[in-house]
């Protein structure tokens, strides 16, 4: 095996090694991708789909995004979106699913997982909004149940993002833009005892356009250390994030309609959340000659306190049917995993194995109804205790110059541990465990092409209240399998061009429950699609990049589901950009995001609306210290839907209810203008 390949792998497997289903961890500033574009030696990337991709800093630094969770649409055919106040998890879709806040999407920050379990909002919710996108040094996404290192909720596809861990200068900004938004952020890293401390502290203030101030307020803090000794490196890193708003959530069309309400009002100003985020983690990675050795720990503390009204008088035409979910845990997992270099039978070979451990010890997750913030029923209260055991393996056999194989098997054991409060028979501990075998062919170099076959078998776990229930309990881990076929070129100089068509088949369909705010199981489902991405980058200051994401989903039973269309299921986006990356004084980048219409109903009757977006950034260098530049986001003002959905909601005055378009409007043309210093 040529000796960059073999480093190329030893750093690519270390990027692998996963907490919990899939933590990236980096030995050293060195990537893949560094090498890719260093020496421009394709037949080096050892990708094992079409489909999975890095995203570098320059990528996002130049990428006008609304929210912090927008850096994910990065991710070719992702969209990520909002039906609430700001500080609640966003709405993601992808390769024709309605995500929700992240079921079935991985996601992992400096190798912790977000995605939360058995959560009071829904199973899988991912509240991304710690993020500070400055510090991302990286994100990489895979797509598709087709890793070892991957396991619960990735089945469409994982994200990990590496914060740097050091900074060339620090950085101090202002922002201030349309709605009060306000932003302050200092962020820098100095040497300390043979390492680097890297800081970065951010404080941010927004009211949006809503008729209700959002007042969504947010504080968040980092700090890590990272050391390097020879072969040896540590990391040890801090966060923390506390968050409050005020909620305009989506609201009957028929109300806007009507003149009850405008576009930006709220038919339940009481709406709202607090929540907050603290973590410490840990990473210790050696590199020998022909092997790599990780091991990772983190713990998280997390809480939040979420009022919401769906359906507003449906359920309760006199005090309204806002109800309170509570959910506080502590999360401890890590992981420990080896990749090495070997041969079988002459055969040239990368064998990657590891065990991921994860426990979360929920304290309290809750459904009240309440009235302005004020309970008067208890409908759920359970202490939860999750805990999830992986062992995975992975062997990459190198045929020849031209042809790869990879088979990886992996097995996960849960115990689902629930106490009711009010119910003893809900009171239970389940234990399951389910095992996942995998299969990538690759093919090539042929002219700069490389060929795809992938095959695979996934899982999410569903909700251990509903596992554990004694009245037709869930099932505990429900089985995805997929399949994919794609190539990757790069023939033409300087452009990197990915095809993919792909299939997806889930045993279990989890959908969007109005009345609770919250996720339900339904039928098993079947989607296939094709995905075309392509990133140009001509010379050093400008990239282009555009992707298109075609969809086709259906439930298996449509007698049993009530139709075969996958209500919310995404069919079509689009994604075109450009960036300017410091062309003499100037940089910035434009974006245009189609997120195409989708049925809203089983029968396909009621359909969504379509929404295009285009979002600007434009900047320039004062002096070598100092930066302005200016966000405009929906630049020509377009009317569109952050999201739709359709259900039965009751009105106050209504006698009955009534089956409607809920709506929650994206936002009016807005801007920001920040004044950054470079010390």
């Amino acid at each position: 095996m040529h000796v960059r390949l073999i480093q190329a792998a030893i750093i690519t497997s270390i990027c692998s090694l996963t907490s919990y289903g899939g933590g990236e961890q980096t030995v050293k500033d060195i990537t893949l991708s560094k090498i890719i574009v260093e020496e421009n030696t394709f037949n080096e990337s050892l990708s094992e789909t079409a489909t999975e991709g890095t995203v570098r800093a320059p990528q996002l630094n130049n990428r006008p995004a609304l929210r912090p969770a927008e850096v994910l649409e990065s991710v070719p055919g992702l969209i990520v979106t909002q039906h609430s106040g700001d500080g609640k998890a966003n709405q993601y879709f992808l390769r024709g699913f309605s995500l929700d806040h992240g079921t079935d999407f991985y996601t992992t920050v400096e190798g912790m997982p977000t995605n939360l379990p058995t959560h009071a909002h829904g199973q899988g919710y991912n509240d991304l909004n710690f993020l500070i996108p400055e510090l991302i040094s990286g994100i990489l996404y895979k797509k598709g149940p087709y890793f070892a290192t991957e396991g619960d909720f990735a089945s469409t596809g994982s994200a990990h993002i590496r914060y740097a861990d050091a900074l060339p200068e620090g950085i101090a900004s202002v922002t201030a833009g349309s709605f009060a938004y306000k932003r302050a952020l200092n962020l820098n890293s100095v040497d300390l005892h043979g390492g680097k401390l890297l800081y970065a502290l951010e404080y941010f203030h927004n009211d949006g356009p809503w008729v209700q101030p959002e007042g969504y307020q947010r504080l968040n803090g980092v700090v890590s250390y990272t050391r390097e000794t020879g072969r040896t490196r540590t990391k040890i890193a801090a966060m923390g994030y506390k968050g409050r708003w005020d909620a305009t959530n989506h609201v009957p069309l028929r109300a806007i309609d009507n003149g009850i309400i405008g576009l930006y009002g709220s038919l339940d100003p009481s709406d709202g959340g607090t929540t907050h985020r603290y973590s410490l983690s840990g990473e210790f990675t050696r590199q020998e000659n022909d092997a790599a050795t990780s091991l990772s720990l983190y713990l998280i503390h997390y809480g939040l306190d979420l009022f919401s009204n769906f359906t507003y008088y449906l359920n309760d035409p006199v005090r309204g049917d806002q109800f309170e979910q509570k959910d506080a845990r502590s999360i401890l997992g890590g992981t420990i995993a080896r990749t090495s270099l070997g041969s079988i039978n002459g055969t040239d070979s990368i064998q990657s194995y590891g065990l991921q451990l994860r426990h979360d010890a929920i304290s309290g997750v809750a459904l009240y109804n309440t009235q302005n913030r004020s309970r008067f029923n208890t409908v759920t209260s359970d202490r939860v205790a999750i805990t999830n055991a992986a062992l995975y393996y992975q062997n990459e056999l190198t045929l020849n110059d031209t042809f790869r194989l990879i088979a990886g098997l992996r097995g996960d054991i849960y115990r689902f541990g629930v106490r009711s409060a009010l119910n003893a028979a809900d009171s239970d501990i389940h234990t399951s465990a389910i095992v996942s075998p995998k299969l990538s062919m690759i093919a090539g170099p042929w002219h700069k092409t490389e060929y795809f076959l992938n095959a695979g078998y996934g899982f999410h776990s569903n909700d251990a209240r509903g596992v554990n229930q004694s009245i037709n309990p869930a099932t505990p881990l429900v089985r995805t399998k997929g399949a994919e076929i794609g190539m990757r070129t790069r023939a033409i100089t300087s452009l990197e061009s990915s095809l993919a068509l792909w299939t997806m088949q889930s045993d279990s369909e989890l959908i969007f429950a109005g009345d609770t705010g919250g996720t339900e199981p339904s039928e098993p489902s079947r989607r296939s699609g094709i995905e075309w991405a392509n990133y140009w980058t001509p010379t050093s200051w400008f990239i282009l990049d555009a992707d298109i994401a075609l969809s086709h989903a259906r439930y298996l039973d449509p007698v049993s589901a009530g139709g075969k269309y996958v209500p919310e299921a995404i069919e079509k986006t689009v994604s075109i950009g450009a960036a300017l990356i410091d062309y003499q004084e100037y940089f910035g980048g434009v974006r245009l995001r189609y997120f195409g219409s989708r049925p809203l109903s089983e029968d396909n009757s009621v359909r969504s609306r379509p929404s295009t977006l285009i979002n600007l950034k434009a900047g320039r260098h004062l002096s070598r210290n100092l930066d302005i530049s200016a966000d405009i986001y929906n630049l020509f003002n377009q009317d569109t839907y952050d999201i739709e959905y359709y259900y039965p909601s009751r009105l106050a005055g209504e006698n009955t209810p009534v089956n409607d378009h809920m709506i929650h409007p994206g936002e009016p043309r807005s801007l920001r203008v920040t004044l950054t210093y470079h010390y």
